[in-house]
């Protein structure tokens, strides 16, 4: 069985333009589509932003394929793990989800920073909300589906022994 090969530049670059791909799609349903994001869900852009860079970083640099490789899926899979934990706090029973916080613009004026990022990274009440769904699945079960691609990616980019189309 023949698979296409090609070489660690272009499938960073590759990760990269999914990675854009998805701050596009989170740009739309936000500014077209009119869906406020919560805490969680900007903390998933900012790990989607983050593996990007790392994706971009390493397309451009065309050295340190290993590292840049690890690098990409463990900000992926911090990005995972935010997405797992909305997708959990989206299917709390009712009673149990927690209160909703003042507004981010607020939280970043009024607040300390540590206590900032932890309201960033734990969710609040408004976190809990189904705004929109797809085939059955919200957008942060969605953005873990797509934060697992983006690591898997990564780790074929570890074992990619360079040999270019």
């Amino acid at each position: 069985m023949s698979f296409v090969k090609f070489s660690p530049r272009i499938g960073f670059f590759l990760g990269f333009a999914a990675c854009a791909s998805l701050l596009g799609v989170g740009a739309y349903l936000q500014f077209v589509e009119e869906l406020e994001p919560c805490p969680l869900c900007i903390s998933q852009r900012l790990a989607i932003l983050a593996t990007g860079v790392i994706f971009l970083m390493a397309g451009l640099h065309n050295r340190g394929r290993k590292v840049y490789a690890v690098c990409s899926a463990v900000a992926a899979l911090i990005g995972a793990s935010v997405s797992a934990r909305h997708v959990w706090l989206q299917h709390l029973p009712p009673e149990e989800v927690p209160e909703c916080s003042p507004g981010l613009e607020y939280v970043f004026q009024h607040f300390p920073l540590a206590d900032t990022i932890k309201l960033m990274l734990t969710g609040t009440g408004e976190c809990a909300k189904i705004d929109w769904t797809l085939l059955g699945l919200s957008i942060p079960a969605w953005t873990l589906f797509a934060f697992l691609l983006l690591a898997g990616w990564a780790g074929l980019q570890f074992f990619n022994d360079g040999d270019a189309v």
